[in-house]
């Protein structure tokens, strides 16, 4: 299970600063190719996941959030290939079964 005070620290990394730091490894924040969101994969407890910014042109709630200048940030389980979770102006909310992992 991923911890909500780690996903709270990656997500305020990822906007403010130029690599993520979690369980003492960094990893680099970089810019998708076609919207320049930034993103980047880390590892939690030998999990891989991955923080994405959140896409203002979606249609979406949390496009919405992102579009009225919150800071809006997704977490996806890279194995699974599933999102996990969702920080807004740091409160993070789980998706579905993602708590029982």
């Amino acid at each position: 299970m991923i911890d909500e005070e780690i996903l709270k620290s990656i997500a305020s990394q990822l906007m403010t600063k130029s690599s993520v730091t979690v369980e003492g490894n960094s990893a680099p924040v970089r810019r998708t190719s076609r919207q320049r969101l930034k993103t980047a994969a880390f590892r939690v407890e030998g999990h891989e996941y991955q923080a994405i910014e959140q896409n203002p042109e979606k249609p979406s709630r949390w496009g919405q959030l992102a579009r009225s200048g919150r800071q809006v940030v997704q977490f996806k389980d890279t194995e699974r290939n599933k999102f996990v979770a969702v920080a807004v102006d740091g409160k993070v909310t789980f998706y579905g079964d993602s708590m029982k992992r």
